[in-house]
């Protein structure tokens, strides 16, 4: 596992296709952008369960909002 301390506006570059950008830091919460191809799947953690089983549903969070 690579752990990095980034600052908003700062990037992360994974393999030839993919950038992570963070866009703000406030307390707890990181907000983070990902561009990558279309073909790439991205996927929540909390859905992890999902992808294991897709007859069960996305998993509800009680986190309010988009984010």
């Amino acid at each position: 596992m690579l752990v990095l301390s980034r600052r908003p506006g700062e990037k992360v570059f994974i393999g030839q296709d993919v950038t992570l950008t963070v866009l703000q830091v406030a307390g707890q919460r990181v907000r983070l952008a990902i561009e990558a191809p279309g073909q790439v799947r991205i996927l929540r953690a909390e859905l992890g369960a999902w992808r294991r089983d897709p007859a069960a549903g996305p998993a509800r969070t009680n986190s309010p909002g988009p984010g």
